[in-house]
């Protein structure tokens, strides 16, 4: 299960205190709550395009987290900032990337353990 992060006292609280990884197309920064349930925020900046541009990034990050839920483990707060190079990629080039930071926080479950 997972909800969203809203209150921009979450988001701070994850920016101070949890730890970042950056790729080509976005930053993530993670950091273990005590709810049991994965929560994702996502922020995209007015740098990165227009509103439709921002939305369009910002869906395809939620709908990259949706289709992988299952492969994280519970009880992480992560905030997905991103990136001007975002712009104009398709699904799977943000879903690439998404997955890559993801791996990298150790947020994927081992595959042994999946069943």
């Amino acid at each position: 299960m997972a909800e969203s992060l809203h209150k921009n006292s979450e988001f701070q609280n994850v920016y101070k205190n949890g730890k970042s990884r950056a790729n080509k197309y976005l930053v993530m920064y993670v950091i273990k709550n005590d709810l049991g349930i994965d929560r994702l925020g996502i922020s995209v900046s007015k740098k990165v395009g227009n509103s439709v541009v921002r939305h369009r990034i910002a869906r395809l990050f939620r709908e990259s987290f949706r289709l992988s839920l299952e492969k994280f483990h519970s009880g992480w707060d992560i905030v997905v900032v991103a990136r001007q190079a975002a712009k104009g990629k398709s699904f799977y080039d943000i879903n690439s990337a998404f997955l890559q930071l993801a791996e990298q926080h150790d947020l994927i479950k081992n595959e042994k353990n999946i069943h």
